[in-house]
């Protein structure tokens, strides 16, 4: 994090996203806040000794803040020792400092996704598909994908999403067998309900789930709101139930959260790509963040492996979607 030095020896000062801030009770009855700083590219501890809550503010999770302190080392690793902070006012930031967001704008994502869609010859499903995107345009240029995992980052919905569809594009070129325009409406759809499951701040990031999240999840609200889409437009009903099937089984297995397992072939690729998007991006950000010949921590979702930067290549985290536009 950046941080300036101040007109007072040893005291620097700057902005951080509050990611996370306990109040804790120190040995000498006295209170403290422990603090995670955080913007896009790293994170830092900071300890704010002797709180008073008639005297300091507690800073929100979530909200950018101005600190002013001393970086001192613990452990190895450095640890902000906080004299003063206050919420920083919108004027004085840019958020995209802070979160990590797509590297490609909503605009020209949700632009090529549309563009594609114009051009299907199934005219039901052009109608389904652009229907459902107009129904969401505006929350869906922001929204993340995930709340910790792939893609938690702002737009990362439709730079997941785009992902698919262009491997999709390739997949298809390769297996004249998958009905092209089908797997593309549900890669473009597969995940439009974590728009309903999950709630976002104004930073641009998932800070909880809905009831109805909670309770039914993204897989069958999906289905639900396809399901009445296509009863609205009046689609042909086996039509209706090919999307609604690759929304429920997209999973892959029951244990990963599917409701049923994919039973036609573009649901089984879409539920391939889904899960290789997926772990491409968490390797890639893996093995960017370490330096060649080195180890990554262990992935939760690649069954706690380490992975090896060989080195042979700079890893560039997010994929060339927009290539060839």
């Amino acid at each position: 994090m950046n941080f300036t030095e101040t007109e007072k020896a040893g005291l620097v000062e700057g902005f951080a996203l509050v990611k996370a801030c306990d109040k804790k009770s120190a040995k000498n009855g006295t209170f403290y806040l422990d603090i995670k700083l955080g913007d896009k590219d790293s994170e830092m501890v900071a300890k704010l000794w002797d709180f008073r809550e008639d005297i300091h503010t507690l800073p929100e999770v979530n909200r950018v803040i101005k600190i002013r302190g001393t970086i001192q080392q613990y452990n190895g690793n450095d640890q902000f020792i906080i004299q003063r902070l206050r919420p920083a006012t919108e004027d004085e930031f840019d958020m995209a400092d802070f979160v990590k967001t797509s590297d490609y704008s909503g605009n020209d994502m949700l632009d090529s996704i549309i563009r594609l869609v114009n051009d299907f010859e199934d005219e039901e499903l052009k109608t389904v598909v652009l229907s459902m995107l107009r129904d969401n345009q505006e929350r869906i240029l922001i929204f993340p994908a995930a709340e910790k995992l792939h893609h938690a980052i702002t737009g990362g919905l439709l730079y997941h999403t785009l992902s698919i569809v262009r491997l999709a594009e390739c997949v298809c070129s390769i297996y004249p067998c998958i009905d092209r325009e089908l797997l593309l409406s549900g890669a473009i759809l597969h995940d439009i309900a974590k728009m309903r499951e999950y709630t976002i701040n104004g930073a641009g990031i998932v800070d909880g789930h809905t009831v109805e999240g909670m309770l039914l999840g993204h897989l069958v609200m999906g289905a639900e709101d396809v399901g009445r889409k296509c009863d609205e437009l009046e689609i042909t009903p086996e039509k209706k139930y090919l999307l609604q099937h690759m929304l429920i089984s997209h999973h892959g297995k029951l244990e990963f959260g599917a409701a049923v397992r994919p039973a036609f072939i573009e649901a089984e690729v879409l539920s391939q790509l889904d899960l290789f998007d997926a772990n491409m991006y968490e390797m890639a950000e893996a093995v960017g963040g370490v330096k060649a010949g080195e180890f990554t921590g262990r992935l939760w979702m690649l069954d706690n492996r380490k992975l090896y930067n060989h080195g042979r290549i700079d890893v560039v985290p997010q994929a060339n979607i927009m290539d060839g536009e």
